[in-house]
């Protein structure tokens, strides 16, 4: 009989035993019609059964076939019981789509390969050391000049490419009235073919649309934008669209898998390198470096070749530089440079959320091996109940081998119920994740396929929370000796220790979960009500754009117009929101000295910027309407503090040193409260506020294309006012653009995204950690009281108190959760070294911390042992004596 036809006999069962049983009677009836007696002839074919199961075996395949058995028979030891067996699916499941969902989070930020040609050839350029801040950090930004030398030395080796950060910029089509914000993105014309990326329409840039500054105003969008904004229309070949000062043509859309270099940010629109104002100036750093590798070339020569010219470039730029002290110039030109394995791209996101992530896939795992044990525990229970079935199949023949199968093929069928329900939680939670880490003017946008990567990691994790939950259970109950469970049981300490031990791993576990969670709750609550000096209520911020550029009188006139609008009670200007994140900084000369080493950060202003904000004075006056920088400047207490030692600042004179060697001597005219600048995780820094009314060297008002209008509102809705503001700007002057509006209560939340995300998941996946030990000790104290129903009954009528009956109840249990919580406790402690970057003012000492697993841990102790003690207060005595 061939192969196939014994595979498709495993499956007709019931067909196959007829057609034997019918073969059977077949050559009995042959026998009598020869003249043979009935039962001597059935005598002679042998017994009935062990003819049918020799027959069978021998048109099947054996091993499959027992595994059908093993399925059909855990199905209905499944049916048998629902409860438990929702239960053990529901945690198994929960736990499985965590770990599932976080593996996509991971995988499309860190791990996936960008859809380029040999990815793994890809590297990074980035500087380490001290910067122009005196601060050690990582910048991987460059100066296009820079990048020029280093790519003609690297020819032979590599091609290097510029990739600018994705930009969400404003954009206004031809045929649109209203801007509109797109992530566009400078990129070098060789890019494309480099990376072997080929159009969906049109072309794509090639080295000769960068090779000259402003000569190629040309733009390839990416497939997404197009799908999104044109809906693949065609005709989009050869439409215009106003960026900055320029009018770009498009030339072509990108394949559908490329969206970029920086995982994270889909780019709408790329535009050639050469566009860029900033491409022949060497002091402005403003993209990315990558480089991609020629087959069989070593990393570490090539890596100090772009060195020693990222070197020498640096020394001739700052030869003769005055503007800096010889401390930080010594400290900038000692930097090194790195040249890292980037086969996944490089993002700023990346970077915010590697640590992040990876705390979080700590805890999932944490809460997958709680679920496991969980369920080891309910089966190894379920397993002493079934002692006496094994022993039996023990003694009719059935090989140790045999019972494993069994009960592992039963534990496979809960983790693929599970895994099946955990598919469905992990498609939908990884967008929610995505989401909360949004904020509304620049969204995040990760690529999650459900492909060949996230199937094989489902299937491999199921795989192993098999072995983890099954295999220990299947062991122990393949090993019964069928004698001893005969005669009246196995011993049931042995079995109650290795349910202990499985608590005590739960407990420890657990205690992990909730004391990071503790810490990341705080870090979260600590850092959204710190104080940042100003006041966000009823603050709307208008983003406006001119094009051309503006003097600062007519921005004066649209600021009036705003004031004037129902529903506005004030209106200030600004360079930006204060906490956008940007910031301009130089240095500071005091009483003609050298620049200190010290950065001073500054922001244009208007008058009446600081009642807006409600920034209090401490001296001095505000800025006045007649006041021009940098005839008069306001300074915060942490600069008079720091350059002038809080010694009469109102109506001192410091100079501000750029880069460049010119110097600008300012008059300090006020003195106000600190407030922060750029990002509430930062030091309170130096800042200066300086006037929007800059006067040239010829008496001329200087002229703007960005400004942010500040309007608190009477509302306490301000974004009521938003859509009417907007259209009042543009009715003023028509060449201003309202580009973005949002609160400045929007701009102080997206200040705790990440400590937002981490508190809420953590705190989610702590009550899921609690909600699972708590059912396993509920599961293990139950089994056993159950166990030990005789022998509580007995000392009841020999007069046990109900203390003393509930002390023996959790004797073993409290050893088992304090081992637990110590491990724990010892694991939380060792954990915080490596999360010590995400949190802000707390410590793992902290009592708060620490009390809150010790708590939690103990009630959830209490409230799974009451059910427990009820049922042993419950027994009645005279029963249990009737039994012995």
């Amino acid at each position: 009989m061939s192969l196939w036809s014994r595979v498709v006999n495993v499956f007709r069962g019931d067909r196959l035993n007829r057609e034997i049983e019918e073969e059977f009677e077949t050559h009995i009836a042959e026998a009598v019609e020869q003249g043979r007696d009935p039962e001597k002839a059935r005598r002679a074919f042998g017994a009935a059964t062990q003819r049918q199961q020799e027959s069978h075996d021998a048109l099947v395949v054996g091993w499959l076939d027992s595994l059908r058995a093993d399925l059909v028979f855990g199905w209905r030891q499944l049916k048998r019981n629902k409860v438990t067996s929702f239960a053990a699916i529901l945690s198994l499941a929960l736990a499985i789509g965590a770990c599932t969902s976080a593996f996509r989070l991971i995988d499309a930020l860190l791990l996936r390969p960008l859809p380029v040609a040999h990815p793994e050839r890809l590297y990074a350029l980035s500087r380490q050391g001290i910067g122009f801040d005196d601060k050690p950090g990582s910048f991987d930004s460059w100066m296009y000049p820079c990048f020029q030398l280093m790519r003609a030395a690297a020819k032979d080796d590599a091609e290097l490419i510029a990739v600018s950060y994705a930009d969400r910029a404003d954009v206004t089509y031809k045929t649109d009235q209203e801007m509109e914000k797109a992530n566009l993105q400078h990129v070098s014309g060789w890019m494309f073919p480099t990376f072997g990326i080929e159009p969906a329409l049109g072309r794509l840039f090639t080295e000769n649309d960068d090779l000259k500054p402003g000569a190629a105003p040309y733009a390839v969008l990416s497939y997404d934008y197009w799908s999104r904004r044109f809906g693949r229309d065609p005709n989009v070949i050869g439409r215009t669209f106003h960026f900055g000062d320029g009018v770009y043509q498009i030339v072509g859309v990108s394949e559908k898998k490329f969206t970029g270099t920086e995982p994270g940010t889909i780019v709408d629109i790329f535009i050639p390198t050469m566009m860029h104002r900033g491409v022949t100036r060497s002091d402005w750093t403003w993209f990315r470096t990558i480089v991609v590798m020629k087959p069989g070339v070593a990393g570490e020569p090539l890596r100090a070749k772009l060195a020693a010219i990222t070197h020498a470039f640096e020394e001739n730029r700052l030869r003769g530089e005055t503007g800096l002290s010889p401390e930080t110039l010594k400290n900038v030109l000692a930097n090194q440079v790195l040249m890292e394995p980037a086969p996944t791209g490089v993002s700023g996101m990346q970077q915010d959320y590697n640590r992040a992530l990876g705390a979080l896939g700590v805890l999932v795992l944490m809460v997958l091996l709680i679920a496991c044990a969980n369920v080891a525990n309910l089966m190894t229970a379920q397993a002493a109940a079934r002692a006496r079935e094994m022993a039996l199949r023990v003694s009719i023949g059935a090989g140790r081998w045999r019972l494993v199968q069994m009960v592992l093929v039963e534990s496979a069928l809960l983790a693929l119920l599970a895994a099946a329900s955990g598919a469905l939680f992990a498609w939908w939670s990884a967008p929610f994740v995505v989401s909360m880490i949004n904020p509304p003017d620049n969204p995040a946008r990760l690529i999650l396929p459900a492909d060949w990567r996230v199937l094989g990691f489902g299937i491999g994790l199921t795989l192993i929370v098999v072995l983890l939950f099954g295999l220990l259970p299947a062991l122990r109950a393949s090993s019964v000796k069928p004698v001893s469970i005969l005669k009246g049981g196995d011993d049931p300490h042995s079995r109650q220790r290795l349910m202990h031990g499985m608590i005590a791993l739960q407990v420890a576990f657990c205690f992990l979960v909730l004391f990071v969670a503790g810490l990341f709750v705080t870090t979260f609550e600590r850092l959204s009500n710190k104080p940042t000096g100003f006041s966000t209520e009823r603050l709307l911020l208008l983003e406006t754009t001119s094009r051309p550029k503006q003097s600062s009188l007519y921005w004066d006139q649209v600021a009036d117009h705003l004031r004037a609008m129902p529903g506005v009670e004030r209106v200030s200007q600004a360079s930006w929101a204060l906490l956008k994140g940007v910031g301009w900084n130089d240095s500071i000369s005091v009483n003609g000295g050298p620049p200190n080493t010290d950065l001073a950060y500054f922001m244009n202003v208007s008058p009446g910027f600081l009642e807006t904000m409600r920034i209090p004075l401490v001296s001095g006056r505000d800025l006045r309407e007649s006041d021009t920088y940098p005839n008069a400047v306001i300074v915060n207490e942490t600069f008079a503090r720091k350059f002038l030692n809080d010694v009469n600042v109102v109506g001192r004179s410091v100079e501000k040193a750029s880069d460049d060697g010119s110097r600008e001597r300012m008059q300090i005219v006020g003195v106000m409260r600190d407030a922060d600048y750029r990002g509430v995780r930062e030091p309170m820094l130096p800042v200066v506020f300086v006037p929007f009314h800059h006067m040239g060297a010829t008496g001329e008002m200087r002229t703007v294309s960005e400004e942010t209008f500040i309007v608190r509102t009477a509302s306490a809705n301000p974004l009521a006012l938003a859509a009417t503001l907007r259209q009042e700007v543009s009715k003023v002057h028509s060449e201003f653009h309202v580009s973005n509006v949002r609160t400045q209560l929007e701009l102080n939340q997206a200040q705790t995204t990440r400590e937002r995300l981490l508190a809420t998941l953590a705190f989610f996946f702590g009550a899921v950690a609690l909600l699972l030990a708590g059912v396993g000790l509920y599961g293990v104290l139950n089994y056993s009281v159950q166990q030990r129903e005789r022998e509580i009954g007995i000392r009841m009528a020999l007069g046990a108190q109900v203390d003393d009956v509930a002390r023996r109840v959790m004797a073993g249990i409290s050893v088992a959760v304090a081992i637990g919580a110590v491990a724990g406790l010892a694991l939380g402690l060792a954990s915080v070294r490596y999360i010590e970057s995400l949190l802000y003012q707390v410590k793992a000492t902290d009592a708060g911390v620490l009390a809150i697993p010790c708590l939690t841990i103990l009630l959830a102790v209490v409230i799974a042992a009451l059910p427990a003690v009820l049922r042993a207060m419950r027994i009645d005595p005279v029963a249990m004596l009737r039994v012995e």
